[in-house]
């Protein structure tokens, strides 16, 4: 054969060759790909309902998104609601880890808690946490540690700016009702620290509700002790039984304060403390970091920078208050 003709046939050979290779690659090229747009499986473990809170998972949503990732495409939510019943949370933590999710977000300590208990493996993102170094989810804010990590609503420190407005609303104050849930992980540290900042002159009226029936029945506790306001504790139950909440209060023309301002928009008189829908919103960027190969131990706990005064100025007139004029300029909010 001439020069020319296996030249030719060498030609051939190399085509036939580079079509063999590219066919036996194909398939595994559509397997990488396949894998690569699979939707990552974010768990979402509430302490409270979905009918009360979803604002927060709402929230976190809109940040993942303003991030890039899409719910469908890039990221898949499955989402467990404990509906204030914390007798729930292993069930459902349980249930969430069985799916085998890339990360858990987890709302309330008493979820962040049990999901923590539950593994030490799958990253978990935690907003609406109290204080984490007080209930041991982190070694440190700056540098966490384990596989927890997300943003903090502080906690027990803020509870005796609760008596300052209070007393502030009601220059006479002489008894005030604290309203706790003995299943909340945090609430003894809370009232230990309404009780150091409370004066001699004021008393701390403790009562305990673990399901809405309990609630009713702290109400009649606070009328025969004739308080004259009720610090309502964070708490699951209580941010679902808000609108209840309120209603006992005002049937006894009662000033209630609360931690957020999602009960003071239902009645409440006064919350003071972070926005925690806009906690789920900042937590999203821990998500986005991990999804993109961040630890958790790496990524240092967010602290909340404000906090808001909000003030429900149609529940004052209801139960008969007139609130000063240097209380309202401290409002941050006025409804």
């Amino acid at each position: 054969m001439s020069e020319s003709g296996n030249s030719g046939v060498n030609k051939l050979r190399r085509i036939l060759l580079t079509l063999a290779i590219g066919a036996a690659c194909a398939p595994c090229a559509a397997l990488a790909q396949g894998q690569a747009s699979k939707p990552r499986r974010i768990g979402y473990l509430d302490t409270a309902s979905a009918s009360t809170s979803s604002n927060r998972l709402d929230r976190l949503r809109a940040g993942l998104r303003d991030l890039g990732q899409v719910e469908g495409r890039d990221i898949v939510i499955d989402a467990h609601w404990a509906e204030s019943a914390y007798e729930r949370l292993p069930g459902l933590t349980a249930s969430l880890l069985a799916q085998k999710p890339d990360l858990i977000v987890a709302a309330g300590p008493a979820a962040i808690l049990t999901m923590r208990k539950a593994t030490s493996t799958v990253p978990i993102v935690f907003a609406a946490s109290g204080d984490p170094l007080v209930f041991g989810f982190v070694r440190s804010l700056s540098r966490p540690g384990g596989n927890v990590t997300g943003v903090s609503s502080v906690g027990a420190d803020l509870s005796g700016k609760y008596l300052e407005f209070l007393r502030e609303a009601i220059p006479s104050l002489s008894t005030v009702a604290v309203l706790m849930n003995p299943g909340h992980p945090g609430h003894p540290d809370y009232l230990r620290s309404i009780q150091a900042a409370t004066p001699a002159s004021v008393r701390v009226l403790p009562l305990r509700a673990a399901d809405a029936g309990q609630i009713e029945a702290a109400f009649d506790a606070v009328r025969q002790a004739r308080a004259q306001a009720v610090i309502v504790l964070g708490d699951g139950l209580f941010f679902s039984q808000a609108r209840r909440i309120a209603e006992l209060a005002i049937q006894q023309r009662l000033p209630t304060l609360f931690s957020s301002r999602e009960p003071v928009q239902v009645g409440g008189l006064m919350s003071y403390g972070p926005n925690l829908a806009e906690q789920f919103y900042r937590a999203a960027s821990y998500v986005d970091k991990i999804l993109r190969g961040a630890h958790p131990a790496d990524l240092p706990v967010e602290q909340p920078t404000t906090f808001e005064l909000v003030i429900n100025l149609q529940t004052a007139k209801t139960i008969g208050l007139t609130l000063r004029q240097a209380l309202l300029l401290r409002a941050d909010v006025l409804l």
